[in-house]
């Protein structure tokens, strides 16, 4: 059992005792550090389809209730929802109830500002010594909050996404499009049809009810689309969609069933948006360099930022980017908000088709061919992460080749390829990703790291 405190909020298995898992005493205690910290009258709450979610909602809301505040409860809503909900309630602060990829039995406090944004790590590291000093006041009587529940975020959020200058809804209402969505039984399969219905696609949706019992591996990767992918291969849609729980992550496959390449999600919708604004990118140190190609190709420059959608979004307003995300399947678009949002991939991305009048597949051919291979490892008690890292830096110390780069674990850049090795913000484990021209190149200077893992544990 596992309870994780990063930069990506607090994360764990429901279950266990406490300290070492998500229960509700953990829950009470982070919930009023938050609230703590915030020190406001209103915050905004959300939560994603999880079977462990309505406990978690009432412990959270109950806290909230008692630390004094007001609690704006929307109920089964995406991450980005709840990021705009906080900004359309002029609220101080929000928490989203979700451990987005990760599997069932886990779930996870995530803690937005009053800008529905999520909190620094400095501001994340001052909630935790709060949690931890345990010197908490509550609201007496007189002064306890109250719960209101408000069920319309998820259409504001479709309207806003419809809204979007660069989404041209009439052109894809004019190309008719017809998709199969795969949404992980969870609040995808609430806004998703609402969405589509509004955009004038036809649609037909996988794993749609919102039951919290995954139907696969909820992290949208390859290896666990099997389903989608075989639907698509029998013909007559013309685009594949995959969200993840939450829906701030977006996959899509192409008409012949084929991946798009979950990192290609980012790097088509900066494409389209570049064609019509110049300007800037961002994405991640684990993303496709077919970024950094694309924003060159339109006159932009590309950066990256440490791994966590926090460190993105604070590079991307550093050097002004007009679009930027991760390579998991996350587009964050300013013009929108600053968090992932599959709504807005969603209606950009089939603009950019429609404007383009192609398929899917014609689409990705037009974009440079990288190959990335995504490994991990998994954690023991006795892993040193920090040896581990300085082992890797000695080894390529020395090559003229190999650049590299230690703000986030350690990345090595060559000409033709990178490898990066990380520990997760939200699971207990080691990423090795590895990028280069072929899959074989990519997995091979991938596992040479990993031996080095492996030979340290």
């Amino acid at each position: 059992m596992t309870l994780i405190k990063s930069i990506s909020g607090i994360r764990g298995t429901i279950g266990g005792h406490t300290g070492d898992t998500l229960n509700p005493l953990d829950i009470v205690k982070f919930t009023t550090a938050y609230a703590t910290f915030i020190g406001g009258k209103r915050i905004v709450v959300g939560r994603d389809g999880r079977i462990s979610g309505p406990m978690v909602r009432d412990v959270v809301c109950g806290t909230l209730v008692g630390m004094g505040y007001e609690v704006i409860d929307i109920g089964l809503a995406t991450t980005p929802t709840t990021e705009l909900a906080v900004r359309w309630h002029k609220a101080d602060g929000g928490i989203i109830i979700t451990a987005s990829h990760n599997p069932t039995q886990w779930n996870a406090l995530k803690l937005l500002n009053r800008e529905g944004e999520f909190l620094t790590a400095a501001d994340g590291a001052e909630v935790l010594r709060i949690a931890e000093a345990e010197d908490f006041n509550y609201a007496p009587v007189e002064k306890l909050g109250r719960v209101i529940t408000d069920d319309t975020m998820n259409q504001q959020h479709i309207q806003s996404v419809l809204n979007l200058r660069l989404v041209d809804v009439e052109a894809i209402k004019q190309r008719k499009f017809r998709v199969c969505a795969d949404t992980i039984n969870s609040v995808g399969g609430i806004i998703l049809p609402e969405l589509f219905k509004a955009l004038g696609v036809e649609f037909e949706i996988l794993n749609g009810e919102c039951t919290g019992q995954f139907a696969h591996n909820p992290e949208p990767l390859e290896k666990n689309l099997q389903g989608i992918m075989d639907k698509m291969r029998q013909g007559g849609f013309d685009l594949g969609i995959v969200v993840d729980p939450d829906v701030d992550r977006l996959a899509f496959i192409c008409e012949d069933g084929k991946m798009f390449g979950e990192e290609y999600t980012l790097v088509s919708v900066a494409d389209y948006v570049l064609s019509h604004d110049k300007g800037n990118t961002v994405s991640n140190l684990s993303s496709t360099r077919a970024l950094r190609d694309v924003t060159e190709k339109h006159g932009g420059k590309y950066t990256a930022a440490a791994v966590g959608e926090v460190n993105v979004t604070t590079k991307m307003k550093e050097v002004g980017a007009v679009i930027g995300g991760e390579g998991n399947g996350g587009v964050i678009y300013p013009e929108s908000h600053y968090g992932r949002d599959a709504l807005v991939g969603i209606g950009l991305f089939l603009s950019s088709l429609a404007q383009k009048g192609m398929k899917a597949s014609e689409l990705r051919k037009t974009f440079p061919d990288y190959q990335i291979a995504k490994n991990r490892i998994d954690l023991t008690p006795e892993t040193d992460v920090d040896a581990i890292l300085v082992k890797v830096k000695e080894m390529f110390a020395g090559d003229p080749e190999a650049t590299v780069n230690d703000i986030d674990g350690v990345k090595i850049d060559f000409p033709t390829m990178w490898v990066h090795l990380r520990k997760s913000n939200t699971e207990p484990i080691i990423r090795v990703y590895s990028e280069a021209q072929t899959m074989e190149e990519a997995d091979a200077i991938g596992k040479k790291l990993m031996q080095v893992v492996y030979d340290m544990q």
